[in-house]
């Protein structure tokens, strides 16, 4: 059986190699754009200027933190992208490493609540918790050395969830019970957290998507009754098989929607829709083999495309109840979506 940190990894590395996480919740909704921000935007991209960024949150200043997972340098980033498209570099020096299979290993998502910052460094196995309250525009960047942490992939490990044993955090949400969520896309399962206490438990366990294929949790939120998750599927990434799966609050996990291919966040949107994104579509006849270029898309929960020819993307968050940014790692672009 591929290895669930394996077939995610690749999902989100495999450009890397052949070319060289977020407040979601239904309540947590930010304030309108500016005109200004409005007007920068043009045809819709906010900025073109990241590099491999992965995840984002945005605050109460419509200030948007963006994880970057960096070149293997042990360089992750966090940057700030402001309303006007400005980016900022804000904190530094995170993990990132080539693995030995090739891949990037490297940070997860960022969560943004009430002036705090909650950034996944899914290479160490770790949750960092930023107090951004009082950060500033032209503050100098901070380096991940100095940032206090949660070591979580030691607990994760000694769970045995996986064969062989294996945690990759990627994305995060709260609960109703104020603890953390995390989907572990190695694990196959979701991590909760006490913020308070500091203590980690196993809240739910991911089934694979078939007998021989892992369904590899990617996003999580919360709808304020239940948690929707979508899922990735490990190698060979069949078309049609990724799924959103809903888990109660005691931890029961069912199927929510289906019909999807390499799914890699959520969001949610008027009514009891839904916002997917999918990654690309990954094929093996020639002329090229592996993620095929701009095949990704976001689709509703119905599976209709409401955003298509996009390129290897990996998040998506909500602005305000009619848009959205989606994120795009292989252009490293945030783009504008009304919905």
């Amino acid at each position: 059986m591929q290895k669930a940190h394996t077939s995610f990894a690749l999902a989100l590395s495999l450009f890397l190699a052949v070319s060289c996480t977020n407040n979601k919740d239904a309540e947590q909704i930010a304030p309108s754009l500016s005109a200004e921000a409005s007007q920068s935007s043009k045809d819709g991209i906010l900025t073109s200027e990241l590099s491999k960024p992965i995840g984002m949150s945005i605050d109460q200043k419509n200030q948007i933190w963006v994880s970057q997972s960096g070149t293997g340098k042990n360089d992750g980033s966090v940057v700030v992208v402001t309303p006007n498209g400005r980016v900022q570099t804000a904190f530094t020096g995170f993990g990132s490493q080539v693995l030995p299979n090739n891949e990037l290993g490297g940070l997860g998502h960022v969560l943004y609540q009430d002036g705090m910052l909650y950034v996944l460094d899914g290479l160490n196995g770790r949750l960092y918790i930023i107090d951004v309250s009082s950060y500033k525009a032209k503050d100098a960047p901070v380096p991940a050395s100095s940032l206090n942490f949660i070591a979580i992939k030691p607990f994760v490990l000694s769970q045995n969830l996986s064969n062989p044993l294996d945690s990759n955090l990627y994305d995060l949400t709260f609960g109703p019970d104020g603890r953390l969520y995390i989907a572990d896309a190695g694990a196959n399962a979701i991590i909760s957290v006490n913020l308070a206490t500091k203590a980690l438990s196993v809240f739910a366990r991911i089934p694979n998507a078939t007998p021989t294929i892992q369904a590899v949790p990617t996003g999580i939120i919360y709808d304020g009754s239940k948690f929707l998750v979508s899922t990735l599927t490990g190698f060979p990434f069949v078309t049609g098989l990724a799924k959103v799966l809903q888990i109660s609050t005691s931890g029961v996990v069912s199927d929510y929607r289906s019909g999807f291919t390499a799914l890699t966040n959520l969001a949610p949107a008027k009514g009891d829709d839904l916002l997917v994104t999918e990654y690309a579509r990954f094929v093996f006849s020639p002329p090229v083999v592996g993620w095929q270029p701009s095949t990704g898309r976001v689709a509703n929960a119905a599976g209709t495309t409401v955003l298509g020819g996009l390129n290897e993307i990996t998040d998506i968050e909500r602005i305000n109840p009619n848009f959205y940014y989606v994120l795009s790692t292989a252009e490293g672009t945030i783009q504008k979506l009304k919905y």
